[in-house]
């Protein structure tokens, strides 16, 4: 917050989320929870009780509080996002406005099958079970890409190599899972690290499911489908990989042992009918019954 330098009074530009580029006064600044509310940007509807300064109560709009760092200040001499900067002349304080060449980035980038799943799969499944309205359309919500390394009880390394996998594989770091309980025939004890996992969403998991579809399931031997029996009942499905040698973006020379992952796709979908159509849509080569 004191790097920032806004308080209430200054004119500020939204820089990222979904009022990008709007303009307004800060009326507030919450410091503990490094929010500002600026005047006539972010305008929900709140029902407010009856009080002296609304008699009548009921719904209001209010401005909601914008987390800083989507805020810039403009520089009222250009009128363009800059950071402010304090700096001594004659051994007094001054305030000096730093330029930014670029404030607002704009994102034109989109993965192939979360633009696929925009452009055709919602039709698609809109026709197929009939719905009304496009909210009710199922949608991939996660994948979550776990191992389990029982062997790390005693070789804490194992535990960093799958790590250093799962990280390799999916793009995003990943973190390592703690037993929640003891367990005497395993020689296990509650708290210690037992596993690794991966928890990917937006972006990211659009591209991971588009490199399991197009480069590594293609890659395992005599494949001719995955089975349609992993759904839980809720619309999720997981999956189990035996070789991760399957993923391009494992050298096959600097691998310690062969071993597998689970990988779950977590979906909105309400029965595993609707799921099993969103993933089949999605690229996932189900078995043909």
């Amino acid at each position: 917050m004191a790097k920032l330098k806004i308080k209430s009074g200054d004119t500020v530009i939204v820089t990222a989320g979904d009022h990008k580029g709007s303009e307004g006064k800060v009326m507030k600044v919450i410091l503990e929870k490094n929010k500002a509310i600026v005047e006539g940007v972010n305008m929900v509807s709140k029902h407010e009780k009856p009080s002296a300064t609304n008699p009548q109560g009921g719904i209001v709009k209010k401005e909601a509080a914008l987390h800083i760092s989507n805020l810039s200040l403009i520089d009222p001499k250009t009128g363009s996002a800059t950071r402010v900067g304090y700096r001594m002349e004659e051994g007094k304080k001054s305030t000096f406005y730093k330029k930014i060449e670029s404030s607002i980035i704009v994102m034109a980038y989109l993965p192939r099958l979360k633009e696929e799943y925009k452009s055709r799969v919602i039709e698609a499944l809109k026709e197929e079970f009939g719905y009304s309205n496009v909210m009710q359309v199922p949608k991939l919500e996660r994948i979550v890409v776990s191992r389990g390394v029982g062997a790390a009880v005693a070789d804490k390394k194992l535990l960093e190599y799958a790590v250093d996998e799962l990280t390799n594989i999916t793009g995003q770091k990943a973190v390592a899972t703690i037993s929640k309980k003891d367990v005497a025939n395993f020689k296990l004890r509650k708290g210690v690290p037992i596993g690794a996992k991966v928890t990917l969403r937006g972006e990211r998991m659009y591209e991971f499911l588009d490199r399991l579809v197009t480069s590594a399931l293609p890659r395992v031997r005599d494949f001719n489908g995955i089975k349609a029996t992993g759904f839980d009942g809720r619309g999720n499905y997981s999956l189990g990989v035996t070789e991760q040698i399957i993923f391009p973006e494992i050298n096959i020379d600097k691998i310690k042992k062969i071993d597998g992952m689970n990988i779950t796709f977590v979906t909105s979908a309400g029965t595993d009918k609707e799921a099993k159509s969103l993933l089949t849509e999605l690229g996932l080569p189900f078995k043909k019954n």
